[in-house]
């Protein structure tokens, strides 16, 4: 089961912490527990592991089969908690390199979170002559960076199957009951999971907007979803003896000692988009009103080489938390050179990842007394039962963080800005007068 080491930020602090975010603390699990608190319309993910919709959850392996069945390749569409999540379970289960590798599983290629046209072509290129199937995922089907997306897939599906036989390869992951998308697949006839009411996007990874897409990569979604029963089971307990309690609290209380920024690393490379899924949950939940932890992440051993110098020795506003997982089987061994012209034959006969883990306490002693206090989060054998505890003890603990620090860990009104000018720039009917005015202030 996976633990917490606070023991080397601990001393960071001018007075423990314990006892005085405890009050604190026992409000946010209640309130996360029992709603009251801000947001409480969104608590959904909360319960999710034990209370899931088995009968969804069947057809999604259902789906999952088929796709593998008929397909080479799955075009999963959407933007930020819409695909992070999936995104990151994929490569850290099943490698980076995945739609590389001999499998007898369809590639699956993420598009839909950005604008750029060379991006939306490559992956246009390279399903246009193979079977290829979609899941557009969306809560009201009008996202502008999906639904662009989802335009160009849409033709070529039609293109290469007809309109009825594309209508068998789309899947829409949207609102129960309303909104553009799901008004379109119930036109259309595609099959659809839902996005819950009560589940903000960010902490969808464990409904079918993740299940999916990482069910057609071969992962055991049953596992992951055990995974994170335990460690649902572990954080209900008020306490420290919670893991997410002690991150919670350890982050909050040295976010109050001028620890503005924190750094998610993790020394396997497998693990880079868990950590962007792990930004957008931090980022959108706490950065509100003029607070919150700015997040961040690095992939070590290879940033220490770029990121090192500032991390060791540059303004000391950062925190640190450190992913470990246990070794994974098959590892392997450093071959010993007659020359030795490396000078490494020291090595000879070790493993990697014994070698990795005197790197990963190397690391830890620099940065700790370099003025970076370092919490280590300790997880178990890098499968889908490990990832399911991880994704669920995360979530729970940016609750409790969010209502320590005082905001609504659930509602994101900022990210509304940005899409208000861009609707405006574009000529969006009813935004007329406010793209005068922003093409205005562009001009001077």
């Amino acid at each position: 089961m996976l633990t917490v080491d606070i023991s080397k930020a601990a001393p960071f602090l001018s007075a423990p912490c314990e006892d005085a975010l405890r009050p604190a603390l026992a409000q946010a699990a209640k309130w996360l527990q029992n709603g009251g608190g801000k947001g409480d319309d969104f608590l959904g993910w909360v319960k999710l592991p034990e209370a899931y919709d088995r009968d969804e959850f069947a057809r999604i392996e259902k789906a999952a089969a088929k796709i593998k069945g008929d397909s080479k390749a799955l075009v999963v569409i959407g933007i930020g908690g819409s695909y992070l999540g999936a995104r990151g379970v994929v490569e850290c289960l099943c490698s980076p390199n995945y739609n590389l590798r001999k499998k007898d599983t369809p590639n699956v290629y993420f598009i839909g979170n950005g604008l750029s046209s060379a991006a939306l072509r490559e992956v246009y290129e390279l399903v246009e002559d193979v079977d290829f199937s979609v899941n557009v995922i969306s809560k009201s089907g009008t996202t502008t960076e999906p639904a662009v997306a989802f335009r160009f897939f849409k033709a070529l599906l039609e293109k290469k199957y007809g309109k009825a036989g594309a209508a068998k390869r789309i899947y829409a992951t949207t609102d129960r009951a309303r909104g553009a998308l799901k008004g379109l697949a119930d036109a259309e006839g595609y099959e659809t999971f839902v996005v819950p009411d009560d589940v903000g996007g960010r902490y969808s990874v464990l409904t079918a907007v993740g299940l999916l897409p990482i069910a057609v990569a071969g992962v055991d979604i049953r596992a992951l979803m055990e995974g994170a029963a335990d460690m649902m089971k572990l954080c209900r307990e008020d306490g420290y003896s919670n893991p997410a309690w002690q991150y919670a609290a350890m982050r909050n209380a040295l976010y109050r000692e001028g620890k503005k920024t924190e750094l998610l690393a993790c020394f396997e490379p497998s693990f880079r988009f868990m950590a962007e899924w792990w930004k957008q949950l931090y980022g959108e939940s706490e950065g509100k009103e003029q607070k919150g932890i700015f997040p961040a992440s690095v992939d070590f051993t290879a940033d220490l080489h770029s990121m090192g110098q500032y991390i060791q020795q540059g303004e000391r506003m950062l925190m640190e938390t450190v992913v470990r997982f246990e070794p994974d089987d098959n590892q392997m061994l450093v071959p010993h050179d007659d020359a030795d012209g490396d000078g490494l034959n020291f090595l000879a006969g070790k493993t990697l990842h014994e070698i990795n883990t005197q790197a990963m306490d190397g690391t830890l002693l620099a940065h700790v007394e370099g003025g970076v206090p370092n919490m280590i989060v300790r997880a178990g054998k890098r499968d889908a039962r490990t990832l399911g505890e991880l994704i669920y003890f995360f979530e729970y603990a940016c609750g409790l963080s969010g209502y320590v620090l005082g905001v609504n860990p659930f509602d994101q009104p900022g990210v509304e800005a940005y899409k208000k000018n861009m609707f405006a720039l574009l000529g969006k009917p009813g935004y007329e007068a406010m793209g005068d005015e922003l093409r205005a202030k562009l001009a001077k």
